[in-house]
C-alpha cells in the first residue's frame, strides 16, 4: 500500500471512532417532515446523441478550438452499463436533449441511408429498443421530447405529431411506456435547438395546442412536461434575444398556454464548460464556495415562481442539470464535483423539487460513468449512496455547528423510525457529530479533492466480475462521527426514532 494510500484510509477511520472533543449533538428524533419527493428522485439523462450516435462533446486534450467529436451509439446492452444504473434504480431515464429535436425514427419497414430532408440524425428502430429494453432492466421509467426540425411540420410550419406517434407506437411494440414526454427540447434556445427560422412563442403555443390535442388522445396516460426552459434565474436573464441567441422566455410560452402541463420542468447549469468559453463563477477554485453551491437555488426561485403564477400546485422537476453546459469541465469527473452534485439533490428536496435528473448517465465529462471504460465516477459512487440512504421523506436540515459543514436528513429508506443524514464538510478543519449509537457511516475521500479515485470508508468502490458492486459496507459508528475536510459523508441512523418516519 502507498503513502498515500495509508493517509486516505486513515483519514477515513477517523469517521468511525469516538471523538476527542465534545461534539454537535443532532436532535434527529425532534426533525419535522417537509414533504415528500418522488421515489425516483434521484435521475439521470442519457442523451438522443449516446443512443444514435454522431457529434457529441469532445474529450479534452484534442486539438485545439474542438468541440464536438463523433462518437459511436451507446452499447445499452452492456451488462456492466446495466448493472451500474440498476444499482441507482428505480429512475427516472430522459432520452432527449438537443440533438432530439432534429432526430428521425424510420418507419416500420423503412430502409434509409441518411436523415431525410429537415432532420440531422436517424434514430433506428433497433436502437430505440434497446433504450426500452435498457430502461425496463434497470427499474427506470422513460421521459422523452419529439423533433422540432423543419421535417417534423406540415405545410403551413405547424408541428406534425407523426414521428411523436411512430415513437409512442414503437416504445408500447416494445414492452415499455412513455411516462411523460416534452413536445421539443429547450424551447426557450430556438436557434440551438434545430427549429425553423425565426420560430416564435405564437409558433410554439400553436404547436403545444396540437400536442396537448394528440397526447390526449394517443396516450392519455403520458405526462406533459414542459417547457424545459433553461438556466433563466442565472446565465441567461429573463427577456428575449439574450445574448444575440434568439432566445425565447419560459414566461411567455407559459403564459400562451396556461394550466395545461402535468408537470413544470426546468433545466440548470451553473456555468459553461472551457468547450463553449466558461464563466468565473464556474472555476474549480470556487467548487466548494457558498456562491457556486447555492448557484442552483437561483433557477429554482426563477422557475418555481413561473410554476406558482400559470402551473400552480404541479409538481416541479429538474430535468436537466450538471457541473457546467458543453459537457462539463475537466474537473466535472472529478470528486470536488460530489458536493455540488449532492448539495444540489439536497437543497432541492427541501424546496419540494420532485425529480433531479443529472446529465449525463455515461457520456462526456458530466457523466456519471465514463463512457469509453464504462468506469464509474466518484459522482457515481455519491449517487449510490444516496439512493441507499436518503429515502423520498424530507426532513428539516439539521442545525450545522459550522458555516462549511451543510447537513440533509431524510427518513432513512427502509427502516421505520430511523433518519439517513447526508454531511458535506467543504472546509479544512474536522467537525465533530453526534448521530447516535447504532448508526452505520460511510466516508467519501479523495486526495488531492479534484481526484478521480476515491474511498470509501478507506477502500475503493468497484464492480466486481459479476457486476456486483464492492467496497461499500457501512462502517458502525462508534460514539461521534468525525467528518474530515472536504469530505462526504451519509450515516444511517436506526435508531433516531423519528415519528415522521414511522
Amino acid at each position: 500500500m502507498t503513502l498515500n494510500k495509508i493517509l486516505i484510509a486513515s483519514a477515513a477511520l477517523l469517521t468511525l471512532t469516538a471523538a476527542t472533543s465534545p461534539p454537535e449533538t443532532l436532535d434527529l428524533q425532534g426533525l419535522a417532515k417537509i414533504g415528500k419527493v418522488d421515489e425516483r428522485y434521484q435521475s439521470y439523462n442519457v442523451e438522443m446523441a449516446e443512443v444514435t450516435g454522431g457529434r457529441f462533446w469532445a474529450p479534452y486534450g484534442g486539438p485545439a478550438g474542438e468541440v464536438y467529436r463523433m462518437r459511436p451509439p451507446v452499447d445499452l446492452t452492456s451488462a456492466k452499463l446495466r448493472a451500474l444504473a440498476r444499482a441507482l434504480g428505480p429512475a427516472y431515464i430522459r432520452v432527449s436533449g438537443t440533438w432530439a429535436n432534429s432526430t428521425y425514427l424510420p418507419a416500420k419497414g423503412e430502409s434509409i441511408s441518411a436523415p431525410p430532408a429537415g432532420y440531422k440524425q436517424v434514430l433506428t428502430r433497433k436502437q430505440w429498443r434497446e433504450v426500452v429494453a435498457f430502461a425496463n432492466s434497470a427499474g427506470a421509467r422513460i421521459v422523452t421530447s419529439f423533433p422540432a426540425s423543419d421535417g417534423a411540420r406540415n405545410s403551413d410550419g405547424s408541428w406534425n405529431p407523426e414521428q411523436a406517434q411512430r415513437l409512442l407506437d414503437l416504445t408500447r411494440e416494445a414492452g415499455g411506456s412513455i411516462y411523460g414526454a416534452e413536445l421539443f427540447n429547450e424551447p426557450t434556445m430556438p436557434a440551438h435547438g434545430a427549429f425553423p427560422k425565426g420560430y416564435s412563442v405564437a409558433d410554439y403555443s400553436r404547436d403545444f395546442r396540437i400536442f396537448q390535442r394528440w397526447a390526449r388522445r394517443a396516450a392519455p396516460g403520458m405526462k406533459l412536461t414542459g417547457t424545459g426552459g433553461t438556466a433563466e434565474g442565472t446565465m441567461l436573464k429573463h427577456g428575449s434575444g439574450v445574448g444575440g441567441l434568439g432566445a425565447l422566455s419560459s414566461e411567455d410560452l407559459m403564459a400562451a398556454n396556461p394550466d395545461s402541463l402535468d408537470i413544470v420542468a426546468y433545466h440548470h447549469y451553473g456555468s459553461v464548460s472551457a468547450r463553449c468559453g466558461g464563466m468565473a463563477i464556474g472555476a474549480k477554485d470556487n467548487a466548494l464556495s457558498a456562491q457556486w453551491l447555492d448557484v442552483t437555488l437561483l433557477d429554482y426561485d426563477f422557475y418555481a415562481n413561473l410554476r406558482d403564477r400559470f402551473e400552480p400546485s404541479k409538481p416541479l422537476w429538474l430535468n436537466e442539470t450538471a457541473q457546467a453546459a458543453c459537457g462539463g469541465s475537466p474537473w466535472a469527473s472529478t470528486f470536488i464535483d460530489s458536493f455540488r452534485y449532492l448539495n444540489q439533490l439536497g437543497a432541492l428536496a427541501q424546496k419540494r423539487v420532485q425529480v433531479v435528473a443529472h446529465n449525463t448517465l455515461d457520456a462526456s465529462d458530466y457523466g456519471l460513468i465514463d463512457q469509453d471504460t464504462l468506469e464509474p465516477r466518484p459522482n457515481y459512487w455519491a449517487a449510490v449512496l444516496w439512493r441507499r440512504t436518503m429515502g423520498a421523506t424530507v426532513l428539516i436540515a439539521p442545525r450545522s455547528p459550522s458555516p462549511e459543514l451543510r447537513l440533509y436528513a431524510h427518513c432513512l429508506r427502509g427502516t421505520p423510525g430511523g433518519v439517513g443524514l447526508l454531511a458535506l464538510n467543504t472546509g479544512a478543519a474536522v467537525q465533530t457529530l453526534d448521530v447516535g449509537r447504532r448508526a452505520l457511516g460511510w466516508t467519501m475521500l479523495g486526495q488531492p479533492v479534484d481526484t478521480r479515485s476515491i474511498t470509501i470508508n478507506g477502500k475503493s468502490p468497484s464492480l466486481d466480475a459479476r457486476d456486483n458492486l464492492t467496497g461499500l459496507r457501512g462502517a458502525p459508528v462508534r460514539g461521534a462521527l468525525q467528518l474530515p475536510g472536504r469530505s462526504i459523508t451519509f450515516a444511517a441512523v436506526r435508531d433516531a426514532r423519528n415519528p415522521a418516519c414511522r
